[in-house]
């Protein structure tokens, strides 16, 4: 009789009821293990190293330290982690950037459970995958012939374009991001260059049209 993998999963997310009920669907299948789940970046850090799970998944918003920052952070202390990101933003440039950051896989949460599912073994095995909004999304774009300006942005420059919208300070983002003050304004001046706009009002008038954040998400945080 073949022993069945037990695949390992690291469950990142802000939200306990999440987790909770991701958990729950997660337990019924057969291989699946949850055997770690992190609130924040920081925590799942530490949880990897002392887990190594075979599979990371997370969302992008998360506090303090962002999705993207902690995809970074794991392929930079293990190349070959496994990460599938799991997430609300359905703009296909999240799904770009967490691709280049390193993540093998993007969902939806509003696809079904099975999509997530399918989406696990993908990773697992070492395949790329997109839930089909997603998917649709990026081959629509480059059916048009658009090429969006947010994907001349490095993930960095993404992850820093992210908080300057949401009005943190030079030092919040560097102190977020783990960089120098220097860094956070240089790479802001080369955001305003690369996207076209002279100021701060500018933008955040781009960004909320290009949808890297929303009114509502900026009025939450008021």
């Amino acid at each position: 009789m073949i022993a069945t993998v037990m695949i390992k999963i690291l469950f990142v997310d802000d939200h306990a009821i999440v987790r909770a009920g991701y958990r729950t669907l997660l337990a019924k299948q057969a291989g699946l293990t949850v055997v770690a789940e992190a609130a924040d970046a920081v925590q799942a850090y530490q949880l990897f190293k002392e887990y190594q799970p075979d599979i990371v998944i997370t969302d992008l918003s998360l506090p303090s330290s962002s999705g993207l920052e902690l995809i970074g952070r794991l392929k930079q202390r293990s190349p070959e982690t496994k990460i599938l990101v799991f997430s609300m933003h359905q703009n296909p440039s999240f799904a770009v950037q967490a691709c280049r950051a390193g993540a093998l896989g993007y969902v939806t949460k509003s696809s079904p459970s099975e999509v997530l599912l399918r989406a696990i073994h993908e990773v697992y095995g070492g395949r790329h995958f997109l839930s089909s909004d997603i998917a649709q999304a990026l081959a629509l774009e480059q059916f048009g012939g658009e090429r969006t300006a947010l994907e001349t942005l490095t993930v960095r420059e993404f992850e820093i374009l992210r908080l300057l919208v949401e009005a943190r300070s030079i030092e919040e983002i560097a102190q977020t991001l783990s960089i120098s003050p220097k860094t956070v304004r240089n790479c802001h001046y080369l955001i305003k260059s690369k996207l076209g706009v002279a100021g701060d009002i500018e933008l955040t008038r781009l960004a909320i049209r290009l949808r890297v954040v929303d009114l509502l998400e900026l009025s939450g945080k008021a």
